[in-house]
């Protein structure tokens, strides 16, 4: 798997520069098979609080923040949770590693297997399909900037949930990581938020 990493030049015009590094941004090595942990872990990819809801919001705000300050933050975080959806397919992917078509239907997967068979998915714990109304761009920065600071405290709080349900150190360790990059996209939120007020945005 690849680390998505994304910089944007900014000057003359818009250019974006992609760069892959060979590695993900915490190391994942689950070594247990665990198909309750990646039914209830597939929120995190395609559920209403999960990384792909918040990279598309972030890289569709971007474009109307009012400085370069506000765009240069919302590509910076948006390309971090893009990395942080590969960190949860790649979890996926070792939870559900061999399952056995017995294991699936104890799982409750058996709808999914039907649909995709092993292939990973974007849907919340319950199975509803990934969605774009999961998230919001009005234009305005004041609004947007509100919304993702509400985005990555939900986010926060699902990976709390997701914590509580497990034992496995394998699990815990990037989970404990996600967790703590929310509080930090959250308090730079915050930051550019009060920035704005004060500049009368």
């Amino acid at each position: 798997m690849h680390l998505l990493l994304g910089k944007q030049v900014i000057g003359h015009g818009w250019n974006s520069m992609w760069a892959y590094e060979k590695r993900l941004q915490y190391p994942i090595n689950i070594k247990k098979k665990d198909l309750r942990m990646a039914k209830l872990l597939v929120t995190q990819y395609g559920g209403s609080n999960g990384e792909l809801a918040a990279a598309l919001r972030y890289l569709n705000q971007r474009y109307t923040m009012p400085d370069d300050k506000g765009r240069a933050l919302l590509t910076d975080i948006g390309t971090e949770e893009l990395a942080h959806v590969e960190m949860i397919q790649t979890m996926i992917a070792q939870l559900m590693q061999n399952a056995t078509i017995d294991e699936i239907k104890a799982a409750g997967l058996d709808s999914h297997y039907a649909e995709h068979k092993n292939a990973l998915y974007p849907t919340d714990a319950n199975g509803v399909p990934f969605t774009v109304s999961y998230f919001a761009t009005t234009g305005d920065p004041i609004s947007d900037l509100t919304e993702d600071i509400a985005a990555e405290q939900k986010a926060r709080a699902v990976y709390e949930n997701l914590i509580n349900l497990t034992d496995d150190p394998d699990i815990l360790g990037p989970l404990l990581w996600l967790r703590q990059r929310e509080v930090v996209h959250f308090n730079r939120f915050s930051e550019l938020l009060e920035e704005y007020r004060k500049k009368g945005y």
